[in-house]
């Protein structure tokens, strides 16, 4: 008997530290799933080299490239009709994702925040912005969140969260590599709770 694998594709902008992560988790729990694509704004990074090196499809795909957002929209949406795309991971990608496709995708999308949402979301906070704006706060604490998409910025439902100390002597780079770590856990856990949801 052949076992469906869900297929996944994952949106990444940078080096893919969390799409390895997952990876690498996928193989070790023997989930019944599979990355099959790397979708990204940037030809050249650190997450489409891990792609092409794995045998992944890598698939650069920008606004660019095309003559309206529309269409950028629609051949993202196509590009993951034709992979067989079941669910989409975003690992640091630097992009809204179209509205086209989050209606494409009803609670298939999911993400990770470098903090505890609902606090330090929204345009604008990603990366080394939401530490600084951590400790700028004075929390005594931070986190990683996993959470559905939709169309507003870090509003979707949120699947998982892990807490992480904030240090007296923190500084954003310390704790975001502190949060970085417990990202690495957290992601693989949320996506295994989605995809068990999905076959219930």
């Amino acid at each position: 008997m052949i076992v469906h694998k869900t297929r996944i594709a994952v949106f990444c902008s940078g080096s893919g530290s969390n799409f390895q992560a997952i990876f690498h988790a996928l193989k070790k729990k023997q989930l019944n799933a599979e990355i099959v694509l790397c979708l990204s704004n940037r030809s050249q990074c650190g997450a489409m080299e891990f792609a092409r090196s794995n045998g992944i499809a890598a698939v650069h795909l920008m606004e660019k490239q095309f003559d309206s957002f529309d269409e950028f929209a629609a051949a993202m949406v196509g590009c993951l009709r034709k992979h067989g795309i079941e669910i989409i991971l975003l690992a640091g990608y630097m992009r809204k994702v179209p509205d086209a496709v989050v209606t494409a995708f009803p609670e298939r999308i999911i993400n990770i925040h470098p903090a505890l949402l609902p606090k330090f979301g929204g345009e604008g906070m990603y990366g080394i912005h939401v530490h600084t704006a951590v400790l700028e706060a004075g929390e005594t604490e931070s986190g990683a969140t996993v959470h559905l998409v939709n169309e507003e910025y870090d509003k979707g439902r949120i699947l998982m969260q892990r807490h992480v100390p904030v240090l007296a002597d923190d500084t954003p780079e310390s704790l975001a590599a502190r949060v970085l770590e417990c990202e690495h856990k957290l992601y693989p856990e949320a996506l295994e709770k989605l995809i068990a949801e999905q076959q219930s």
